[in-house]
């Protein structure tokens, strides 16, 4: 048993690895913007669009890693450690230093470091206190999160912001959006780190079962994404943000539909 224990699964891993390594990407070809930025060569967005893709990237495989986990029933500290030190650089380090080199540094009386600099303290505190509860989990726990999840949080910025990007083109100034996007900032820091719940949508997984209708409910949702994935992210990612205040007013019926399926109280004899 002691030996089982030791053992590193190999798909689940290799998904965390793959998000490290959309984070890795992601703060390198920021730094890559900002030097042709600074130079004023050629169409610098690319690389600050690219981070922002390498960071929804790094979201897909930080969703796939549980789920792997969990269908093979693999699950083990070591998977949860190693997800977290990959979430704080591809979720933390990497949108935080994103916005300032995009927005931040030109806010007025240096202000904009400090507001960066919150999101990562606050991220790696909602990750320390996941942790903790997933290692005394209970059935609440383990069907929702506490506090907006740090991979949400920052597709909702790289989303955003690839829409901005999609706007205003390779002008150097976004207009008053900057303020808008650190006020978000500084918001989901505060979310991530607060008492609302999100669901896990754990229930959603390859051996989930659906009627025909939620299936293609599910299908058309995806093909929307993919299509119009420049706008339809930010949408995704906003409506996720804004269920978890929604949530406690929205009847089990609905809450199940969207898959989001609170467990049953435990029953005498079961």
């Amino acid at each position: 048993m002691k030996e089982e224990n030791k053992m590193v699964y190999l798909l689940p891993n290799l998904m965390t690895a793959g998000n490290l390594f959309f984070g890795f990407t992601a703060i390198l070809n920021i730094f890559e913007g900002t030097i042709h930025r600074t130079a004023e060569a050629g169409d610098w967005t690319q690389y600050y669009q690219f981070s922002l893709y390498c960071i929804i990237g790094a979201f897909i495989c930080d969703m796939l890693d549980g789920r792997l986990a969990r269908l093979g029933g693999t699950e083990s500290p070591f998977g949860r450690e190693f997800d977290s030190l990959a979430d704080i650089v591809s979720f933390g380090l990497a949108p935080a230093l994103l916005m300032f080199k995009i927005v931040l540094s030109e806010m007025p009386n240096r202000i904009g470091w400090p507001i960066a600099f919150i999101y990562l303290a606050c991220g790696a505190l909602r990750l320390a206190r996941f942790n903790v509860l997933s290692a005394n989990p209970d059935k609440k726990s383990l069907q929702d999160f506490t506090g907006f999840p740090i991979p949400a949080a920052a597709g909702l910025i790289a989303s955003i912001t690839l829409v901005l990007l999609n706007i205003y083109g390779q002008e150097r100034e976004i207009g008053a959006w900057k303020y808008f996007l650190a006020a978000l900032m500084l918001f989901l820091s505060y979310m991530m780190f607060s008492k609302v719940r999100y669901p896990s949508f754990k229930a959603l997984d390859w051996r989930a079962q659906m009627s025909v209708p939620r299936l293609l409910a599910y299908v058309v949702v995806i093909g929307v994404v993919l299509i119009f994935y420049r706008y339809a992210l930010a949408v995704l990612f906003a409506g996720y943000l804004f269920y978890g205040f929604a949530r406690p007013y929205i009847s089990k019926s609905w809450r199940q539909d969207l898959g989001d399926e609170e467990e049953d109280e435990c029953k005498p004899g079961s």
